[in-house]
Protein backbone atom coordinates (compact mmCIF):
# COMPACT_ATOMS: atom_id res chain seq x y z
CA UNK A 1 0.00 0.00 0.00
CA UNK A 2 1.19 3.54 -1.04
CA UNK A 3 -0.12 6.75 0.53
CA UNK A 4 -1.79 8.61 -2.42
CA UNK A 5 0.58 11.60 -2.32
CA UNK A 6 4.06 11.67 -1.20
CA UNK A 7 5.57 12.00 2.12
CA UNK A 8 8.62 13.22 3.64
CA UNK A 9 9.65 12.01 7.16
CA UNK A 10 13.52 12.43 8.56
CA UNK A 11 14.79 9.47 10.63
CA UNK A 12 16.22 9.90 14.49
CA UNK A 13 18.11 7.20 14.81
CA UNK A 14 19.34 7.41 18.24
CA UNK A 15 22.53 6.64 19.61
CA UNK A 16 21.78 2.93 20.55
CA UNK A 17 20.62 2.51 17.01
CA UNK A 18 23.63 3.98 15.47
CA UNK A 19 25.86 2.51 17.05
CA UNK A 20 24.58 -0.56 18.18
CA UNK A 21 21.23 -1.53 15.58
CA UNK A 22 21.84 0.61 12.40
CA UNK A 23 20.80 -2.71 10.87
CA UNK A 24 17.39 -1.12 12.15
CA UNK A 25 17.85 1.78 10.81
CA UNK A 26 18.04 -0.02 7.73
CA UNK A 27 14.97 -1.39 7.60
CA UNK A 28 13.19 1.61 8.36
CA UNK A 29 14.18 3.08 5.73
CA UNK A 30 13.71 0.25 3.06
CA UNK A 31 9.87 0.02 4.38
CA UNK A 32 9.36 3.33 4.60
CA UNK A 33 10.35 3.77 0.90
CA UNK A 34 8.10 0.99 -0.31
CA UNK A 35 5.25 2.73 1.35
CA UNK A 36 6.44 5.30 -1.18
CA UNK A 37 7.94 7.52 1.99
CA UNK A 38 10.93 10.16 0.95
CA UNK A 39 13.19 9.35 3.70
CA UNK A 40 15.92 12.06 5.01
CA UNK A 41 18.55 11.65 7.59
CA UNK A 42 19.83 15.24 8.77
CA UNK A 43 23.53 15.07 9.83
CA UNK A 44 25.28 15.64 12.80
CA UNK A 45 22.49 13.50 14.48
CA UNK A 46 24.22 12.64 18.26
CA UNK A 47 21.60 12.68 21.37
CA UNK A 48 18.16 12.59 22.40
CA UNK A 49 19.31 13.41 25.57
CA UNK A 50 17.89 11.52 27.40
CA UNK A 51 20.79 9.75 29.80
CA UNK A 52 21.70 13.30 30.77
CA UNK A 53 17.94 13.94 31.81
CA UNK A 54 17.97 10.73 33.95
CA UNK A 55 21.01 11.43 35.86
CA UNK A 56 19.88 15.03 36.41
CA UNK A 57 21.45 16.76 34.09
CA UNK A 58 19.08 19.02 33.03
CA UNK A 59 21.71 21.63 31.98
CA UNK A 60 23.60 19.59 29.56
CA UNK A 61 19.93 17.61 28.18
CA UNK A 62 18.62 20.92 27.35
CA UNK A 63 21.19 22.04 24.87
CA UNK A 64 21.07 18.71 23.29
CA UNK A 65 17.41 19.36 23.19
CA UNK A 66 18.41 22.88 21.18
CA UNK A 67 20.41 21.49 18.90
CA UNK A 68 17.48 18.84 18.09
CA UNK A 69 15.04 21.43 17.35
CA UNK A 70 17.53 22.71 14.62
CA UNK A 71 18.48 19.71 12.83
CA UNK A 72 14.90 18.45 12.47
CA UNK A 73 13.47 22.15 12.02
CA UNK A 74 12.75 21.46 7.93
CA UNK A 75 11.46 17.65 8.91
CA UNK A 76 7.22 17.52 7.71
CA UNK A 77 7.37 13.92 9.97
CA UNK A 78 10.22 12.88 12.28
CA UNK A 79 10.17 9.05 12.62
CA UNK A 80 11.60 7.00 15.89
CA UNK A 81 12.96 3.44 16.08
CA UNK A 82 12.92 3.67 20.48
CA UNK A 83 9.93 4.71 22.24
CA UNK A 84 11.77 5.92 24.86
CA UNK A 85 13.90 8.94 22.66
CA UNK A 86 10.42 9.47 20.94
CA UNK A 87 9.06 10.06 24.41
CA UNK A 88 12.14 12.21 25.46
CA UNK A 89 11.65 14.32 22.24
CA UNK A 90 8.24 14.53 22.81
CA UNK A 91 7.47 14.87 26.35
CA UNK A 92 10.68 16.30 28.04
CA UNK A 93 12.31 18.53 25.58
CA UNK A 94 9.30 20.89 25.33
CA UNK A 95 9.81 21.26 29.24
CA UNK A 96 13.83 21.32 28.68
CA UNK A 97 13.25 24.82 26.27
CA UNK A 98 10.10 26.23 28.00
CA UNK A 99 10.81 30.22 28.16
CA UNK A 100 13.44 30.15 25.86
CA UNK A 101 13.35 31.28 22.27
CA UNK A 102 13.59 28.00 20.62
CA UNK A 103 10.01 27.04 23.01
CA UNK A 104 7.70 27.07 19.76
CA UNK A 105 10.38 24.84 17.82
CA UNK A 106 10.53 22.45 20.46
CA UNK A 107 6.59 21.82 20.93
CA UNK A 108 6.55 21.78 16.95
CA UNK A 109 9.21 19.04 16.80
CA UNK A 110 7.46 16.95 19.57
CA UNK A 111 4.24 17.40 17.80
CA UNK A 112 5.64 15.92 14.56
CA UNK A 113 7.76 13.03 16.16
CA UNK A 114 6.67 9.56 16.37
CA UNK A 115 7.83 6.01 17.00
CA UNK A 116 8.26 3.79 13.94
CA UNK A 117 5.02 1.80 14.86
CA UNK A 118 3.05 4.63 15.40
CA UNK A 119 3.87 6.65 11.79
CA UNK A 120 3.00 3.56 10.34
CA UNK A 121 -0.55 2.49 11.73
CA UNK A 122 -1.39 6.80 13.20
CA UNK A 123 0.14 8.49 10.06
CA UNK A 124 0.20 6.04 7.25
CA UNK A 125 -2.59 3.99 8.24
CA UNK A 126 -0.69 0.96 7.41
CA UNK A 127 -1.55 -2.28 9.02
CA UNK A 128 -0.65 -5.20 6.72
CA UNK A 129 2.57 -6.15 5.64
CA UNK A 130 4.12 -9.31 3.90
CA UNK A 131 7.03 -10.88 5.74
CA UNK A 132 9.36 -13.93 5.21
CA UNK A 133 9.24 -14.65 8.98
CA UNK A 134 7.08 -17.47 10.01
CA UNK A 135 6.68 -18.60 13.52
CA UNK A 136 5.75 -17.64 16.92
CA UNK A 137 6.10 -14.09 18.38
CA UNK A 138 5.73 -12.80 21.63
CA UNK A 139 5.64 -8.64 22.33
CA UNK A 140 7.18 -6.99 24.40
CA UNK A 141 5.96 -3.64 25.98
CA UNK A 142 8.77 -1.29 26.59
CA UNK A 143 7.93 1.09 29.36
CA UNK A 144 8.32 4.67 27.82
CA UNK A 145 6.07 3.91 24.85
CA UNK A 146 3.56 1.86 26.89
CA UNK A 147 3.56 4.31 29.96
CA UNK A 148 4.69 7.67 28.10
CA UNK A 149 3.29 7.75 24.72
CA UNK A 150 0.45 5.06 26.03
CA UNK A 151 0.94 3.15 22.81
CA UNK A 152 0.31 -1.12 23.04
CA UNK A 153 -1.99 -1.36 19.94
CA UNK A 154 -0.40 -0.03 16.98
CA UNK A 155 2.65 -2.49 17.12
CA UNK A 156 0.06 -5.44 17.87
CA UNK A 157 -1.99 -4.21 15.26
CA UNK A 158 0.83 -4.53 12.85
CA UNK A 159 1.63 -8.07 14.31
CA UNK A 160 -1.72 -9.56 14.43
CA UNK A 161 -2.18 -8.67 10.56
CA UNK A 162 0.97 -10.71 9.39
CA UNK A 163 0.68 -13.66 7.40
CA UNK A 164 2.32 -17.04 9.12
CA UNK A 165 2.94 -15.24 12.51
CA UNK A 166 1.26 -16.62 15.40
CA UNK A 167 1.15 -13.70 18.34
CA UNK A 168 1.56 -15.56 21.82
CA UNK A 169 0.81 -14.15 24.59
CA UNK A 170 3.38 -12.95 26.81
CA UNK A 171 2.73 -13.15 30.76
CA UNK A 172 4.13 -9.99 32.15
CA UNK A 173 4.33 -8.16 28.93
CA UNK A 174 4.04 -4.82 30.53
CA UNK A 175 6.58 -5.26 32.93
CA UNK A 176 10.01 -3.88 32.63
CA UNK A 177 12.87 -5.83 30.99
CA UNK A 178 15.43 -4.11 33.85
CA UNK A 179 17.48 -2.12 31.26
CA UNK A 180 16.42 1.43 32.33
CA UNK A 181 19.16 3.04 30.64
CA UNK A 182 21.95 4.00 33.39
CA UNK A 183 19.83 2.09 36.26
CA UNK A 184 20.92 -1.37 35.01
CA UNK A 185 24.41 0.26 35.63
CA UNK A 186 23.89 1.64 38.34
CA UNK A 187 21.74 -1.54 40.09
CA UNK A 188 22.93 -3.84 38.23
CA UNK A 189 21.79 -6.88 40.68
CA UNK A 190 18.26 -5.22 40.37
CA UNK A 191 18.50 -5.11 37.04
CA UNK A 192 19.34 -8.71 36.59
CA UNK A 193 16.37 -10.08 38.74
CA UNK A 194 14.26 -8.17 36.78
CA UNK A 195 15.62 -9.44 33.12
CA UNK A 196 15.01 -13.08 34.48
CA UNK A 197 11.87 -12.91 35.09
CA UNK A 198 11.25 -11.70 31.89
CA UNK A 199 13.28 -14.00 29.89
CA UNK A 200 11.27 -16.87 32.09
CA UNK A 201 8.09 -15.53 30.68
CA UNK A 202 9.68 -15.12 27.22
CA UNK A 203 11.07 -18.86 26.80
CA UNK A 204 7.66 -20.27 28.43
CA UNK A 205 5.44 -18.71 26.02
CA UNK A 206 7.16 -20.82 23.31
CA UNK A 207 7.67 -18.30 20.65
CA UNK A 208 10.61 -17.93 17.92
CA UNK A 209 11.38 -14.53 18.60
CA UNK A 210 10.38 -11.59 21.21
CA UNK A 211 9.77 -8.09 19.55
CA UNK A 212 9.97 -4.80 20.80
CA UNK A 213 9.81 -1.24 19.81
CA UNK A 214 12.96 -0.30 21.57
CA UNK A 215 16.37 -0.50 21.24
CA UNK A 216 17.17 -0.82 24.75
CA UNK A 217 14.76 -3.18 25.91
CA UNK A 218 16.52 -5.34 22.80
CA UNK A 219 19.63 -4.97 24.12
CA UNK A 220 18.85 -6.07 27.41
CA UNK A 221 16.99 -8.72 26.35
CA UNK A 222 19.43 -10.39 23.43
CA UNK A 223 22.07 -10.05 26.62
CA UNK A 224 20.56 -12.83 28.60
CA UNK A 225 18.97 -14.84 26.12
CA UNK A 226 22.38 -15.08 24.25
CA UNK A 227 24.26 -15.83 28.07
CA UNK A 228 21.36 -17.91 28.28
CA UNK A 229 22.12 -19.92 25.57
CA UNK A 230 18.46 -19.13 24.54
CA UNK A 231 16.67 -20.09 21.05
CA UNK A 232 14.80 -16.93 21.09
CA UNK A 233 16.25 -14.08 19.56
CA UNK A 234 15.19 -9.98 20.11
CA UNK A 235 14.13 -8.23 17.38
CA UNK A 236 13.25 -5.01 16.82
CA UNK A 237 9.25 -4.71 14.83
CA UNK A 238 11.00 -2.98 11.93
CA UNK A 239 13.72 -5.97 11.22
CA UNK A 240 10.90 -8.58 11.66
CA UNK A 241 8.66 -6.73 8.70
CA UNK A 242 11.66 -5.92 6.70
CA UNK A 243 13.56 -10.02 6.98
CA UNK A 244 14.20 -11.70 3.58
CA UNK A 245 14.00 -15.09 5.99
CA UNK A 246 14.44 -15.66 9.35
CA UNK A 247 15.03 -12.16 11.42
CA UNK A 248 18.50 -11.55 12.76
CA UNK A 249 19.20 -11.98 16.25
Amino acid sequence: MTPSSPVRAALMITCLGDMLYPEVGVSIVRLLRKLGVVVEFPKGQTCCGLPLFNSGYHGEAAAVARRLVALFADAPYVIVPSGSCAWMVKHEGPGLLRDTPEAAAARALADKTYEVSQFLVRVLKVTRFTAAFRGRVAYHDSCHLLRGLHESTAPREILGHLDGVEMVDLPGHDECCGFGGSFSVRLPEVSTAILEKKLMNVEATGADCVVACDAGCLMQMSGGLTRRGSRVRAVHLAELLDAPSDPAP
